[in-house]
């Protein structure tokens, strides 16, 4: 069975004094004050097939804090992999359990199971909880795109 989050932290997992650390605090703060949210994912994974002995995979928390990590600093599967063996503060923003270091694969097929609906949930909540703390109105949003040239 998979656990939904990590009760206790590591005395090993810390955030750097920097820039990028303390953004990562600030977010981890405002996921601790929306526990409903793993709720959501954990309905999701449901569909993820983890092994009745052996390792039990990760937690739901780690598995919604990797992808957060992935969206927020905008790199592949690959290099989420490597930041999360290498970083302090990502391990830190993650919770994962020390003997677990995820590799792409599992965190590709994890993470692809947030499903839209759920991320709208979450997007709502911490919002929500931006707009409440006075960090964000919500009014305006940016996107980016590229424009492409084809045929047509």
């Amino acid at each position: 069975m998979r656990e939904k989050r990590t009760v206790q932290s590591s005395i090993f997992h810390f955030f750097a004094d920097h820039e990028i650390g303390r953004e990562l605090q600030a977010i981890s703060n405002g996921l601790d004050s929306h526990p409903e949210i793993l709720e959501l994912v954990a309905a999701d994974l449901q569909e993820v097939k983890v092994n009745d002995c052996g390792r039990k995979g990760l937690p739901v928390e780690s598995v919604l804090r990797c992808a957060i990590l992935k969206q927020f600093r905008q790199v592949s599967y690959e290099e989420l992999a490597f930041y999360l063996l290498d970083s302090h503060s990502f391990q830190a923003f993650a919770r994962l359990p020390l003997e677990i270091i995820p590799k792409k694969a599992v965190l590709q097929r994890t993470i692809s199971c947030i499903s839209d609906v759920t991320w709208e949930k979450i997007n709502q909540a911490l919002l929500g909880h931006a707009k409440a703390a006075g960090v964000e109105r919500g009014q305006v949003i940016r996107l980016d795109s590229t424009a492409t040239e084809s045929n047509i």
